[in-house]
């Protein structure tokens, strides 16, 4: 059932994202005269079809269809979908069209501004659609994080090995002074931090950040826990412990081992499952021995203080420049993941994922805030992706859009051809190292 409704938030997310994105295409298009021959939904190869307005049951019940301009429909390959600009070469390679006499309605006989416009609009209308998705979650969620001021690291292994340790308040990375705390780990690979700056107890103390650990850093989650002092909130009713704990009691032994925070107190408690375990307990000014039953789970029914998130509500007015905000935040964060990407020290390639690893960061369960704020998200990475200056990818037909207007030279039809090619095999590459990459995280 999880796998389901994974499949059919992904399916969907896409989908919803891929018809948005040719939207723009189309709008700008239609805006300018431009005939559009076919709007589809994921790829028709081979002329194979699921849906079309020029054949099946939708010609016969609107015969008039088949005189539309453009033919919508839906392919079987779900890898993307396309608009078919009548005078453009584009993924689909044809130059039949272009063997022809140019044709005012076509692409190549208007303008590079307003080609540029229409190449364009695809991502434009993605970073809108992520503005507007963004509006609504801050308009009926409002938004939360977990501050880091305040708040003390729980280190895994690497972090160990980097120099922070279990209790650091990470005060600085560099220059910067993060503020949500659950960013950490991504904000010291994004930024290239050299130095991080800690408060230890009562000491301010600088690590040095080991660059060539920086692929670790990317491919190791969970490096910064957050150290949850072990200090009871409530116990509940219906366990054996219940009456034995009260609020504000910190546990600071368990089987005789010393334990500051909840994560510290896990393993020990695991050890005693189905069994009682004795804890140390601080009660005021007071140490008390308290034996507490360990259910078959490994846990003894006690719910910690937790640190409280930082929550903002906003009026409809006030989460519509914050949505803007948060949309160019979000598209600038992006845009230094590429750049990690891009440099091969950092190991980040690895983390390159297919539909699989977008499938498996969808919740299990429906859940409309998940699934709004995953939307933007995705709807963004579409955005920035296309506009890379790949050939094949909108960002390719820009910058020769671009050259144009600056040298007043078009590049011939044989050039743009060569060019799509060449980008056709860059996306398969990238294709094959994500699904290879997917795999290989499955198999581990």
């Amino acid at each position: 059932m999880v796998v389901l409704v994974k499949t059919l938030q992904v399916i969907l997310a896409l989908s919803l994202l891929i018809v948005i994105h040719e939207l723009g295409h189309f709008t700008f298009a239609k805006l300018f005269h431009i005939r559009v021959e076919k709007f589809f939904l994921f790829f028709d190869a081979g002329g194979v079809k699921l849906f079309s307005t020029r054949r099946g049951w939708f010609a016969k019940l609107f015969p008039k269809a088949k005189e539309w301009e453009t033919e919508y429909g839906i392919g079987w390959l779900p890898l993307g979908g396309y608009c078919k600009i009548a005078g453009m070469i584009d993924e689909s390679l044809d130059t039949e069209s272009m063997k022809q006499e140019p044709q005012p309605w076509e692409f190549r006989t208007h303008n590079p501004w307003q080609r540029l416009l229409v190449m364009a609009g695809g991502v434009l209308y993605n970073f809108i659609f992520a503005i507007l998705a963004y509006i609504l979650v801050l308009d009926i969620w409002g938004s939360a994080y977990l501050q880091n001021d305040g708040n003390a690291v729980y280190v895994n292994e690497l972090a160990y090995e980097m120099g922070f340790r279990s209790g650091d308040r990470i005060l600085r990375l560099d220059d910067y002074v993060p503020e949500d705390f659950s960013m950490l780990q991504v904000d010291l690979a994004r930024r290239d931090v050299r130095k991080a700056t800690v408060l230890r107890g009562t000491d301010t103390l600088d690590i040095y950040i080991d660059q060539s650990r920086l692929g670790d850093v990317l491919n190791t989650p969970g490096m910064f826990d957050l150290a949850v002092p072990f200090v009871v909130d409530t116990i509940l009713a219906d366990t054996p412990n219940a009456g034995r704990l009260l609020h504000g009691d910190r546990i600071v032994e368990v089987d005789g081992e010393q334990v500051e925070y909840l994560q510290d107190a896990r393993p020990l408690f695991a050890r005693h499952t189905g069994g009682v375990v004795p804890v140390s307990v601080l009660r005021g000014a007071d140490t008390l021995q308290v034996p507490l039953q360990v259910d078959s789970t490994g846990r003894v029914g006690v719910y910690t203080v937790f640190p409280g998130y930082e929550r903002k509500e906003y009026s409809f007015l006030e989460a519509i420049p914050a949505g803007v905000k948060l949309t160019f935040s979000t598209i600038g964060g992006y845009l230094q993941d590429l750049k990690l990407v891009a440099t091969p020290r950092t190991e980040a390639y690895k983390s390159v994922g297919s539909f699989i690893a977008i499938g498996q960061v969808f919740p299990a369960e429906w859940d409309w805030y998940r699934f709004v704020t995953l939307l933007a998200l995705l709807s963004i990475m579409l955005g920035v992706m296309n506009l890379l200056p790949v050939p094949a990818l909108d960002g390719g037909h820009i910058v020769i859009c671009l050259y144009e207007i600056v040298t007043g030279r078009k590049p011939s039809d044989k050039f743009i051809l060569a060019a799509q090619m060449v980008g056709m095999v860059l996306l398969l590459m990238l294709m094959f190292l994500a699904f290879g990459n997917d795999i290989g995280r499955l198999l581990r």
